[in-house]
């Protein structure tokens, strides 16, 4: 099993909506997660915008090439790449 911890930075802005988009994520996306290998993934948001994401996995590479293989995928960050800095 992997462990894979990722950082990433919501727009000071946009928290309220990110964490609206949160409450609400689409079935069939969580369907594909769980279908690619994506097991206790969780995500932490500090009020000033700093996002830290958890999961686990058995290998990280196969699951994000499963998931990036997936039409909802290609939509779910096509509608939240809006809320981060780069």
């Amino acid at each position: 099993m992997q462990r894979i911890c990722f950082l990433l930075h919501v727009r000071p802005d946009r928290l309220d909506e990110y964490r609206a988009r949160h409450r609400e994520v689409w079935p069939e996306m969580l369907d594909a997660l769980r279908e690619t290998g994506w097991r206790n993934y969780s995500l932490f948001l500090r009020e000033d915008g700093l996002l830290v994401g958890y999961l686990e996995c058995d290998y990280f590479e196969a699951s994000l090439e499963a998931m990036a293989a997936r039409d909802v995928n290609s939509r779910w960050q096509a509608e939240m790449a809006q809320f981060f800095e780069l």
